[in-house]
């Protein structure tokens, strides 16, 4: 992750591109690195990813919204027998379509995406410790005394890099 983001970073600066905010952009971005072949590698890569990730979060959230109210809900079953799991599907991908048509771009939401999940990351990670170290839920699997040393750390990695990002953005 690091090196992509490092080699893409210095074909964009060392051409004097500092702003992306399409894909198109991103793909003529890339035209030093990747020659004439950036447009089709880049469709390539966007479809790909597309294709891969659509159904996984989809189905995912379906899943997780399914088990949060407690519907019996699956993909082995018909549209008729867990009508509320296929709705929000359904409902995920229109809305998913709706965000193109407000003017929300695809890196525009990739970096609001990065965002939130920069924002509740220590959250998460305190939640994790938190459940990790209760003896009634994990028995004997709790947290060990290393566990916790790195998990306090790196909330607190993730806390300040939080605090960091809210600062400099209305500083």
């Amino acid at each position: 992750m690091f090196f992509i983001i490092l080699a893409t970073g210095t074909a964009l600066f060392n051409s004097g591109i500092r702003q992306v905010d399409t894909v198109e952009q991103a793909a003529k971005a890339l035209e030093p690195v990747a020659g004439k072949a950036s447009y089709i590698l880049f469709a390539i890569g966007v479809l790909g990813t597309g294709f891969l990730a659509i159904p996984v979060l989809s189905g995912s959230l379906s899943y997780i919204i399914s088990e949060t109210f407690g519907w019996k809900a699956s993909l082995d079953k018909k549209y008729w027998q867990a009508k509320k799991f296929y709705a929000v599907i359904i409902l995920s991908l229109v809305s998913a379509l709706l965000i193109n048509y407000i003017g929300i771009t695809a890196i525009q939401a990739l970096f609001y995406t990065a965002i939130l999940y920069g924002l509740t990351s220590p959250i998460l990670i305190a939640i994790i410790l938190h459940i990790g170290n209760r003896k009634k839920i994990m028995k004997k699997y709790t947290n060990s005394r290393l566990s916790n040393v790195l998990g306090i750390l790196t909330f607190i990695l993730m806390l300040a890099s939080a605090v960091a990002l809210i600062w400099f953005q209305f500083s």
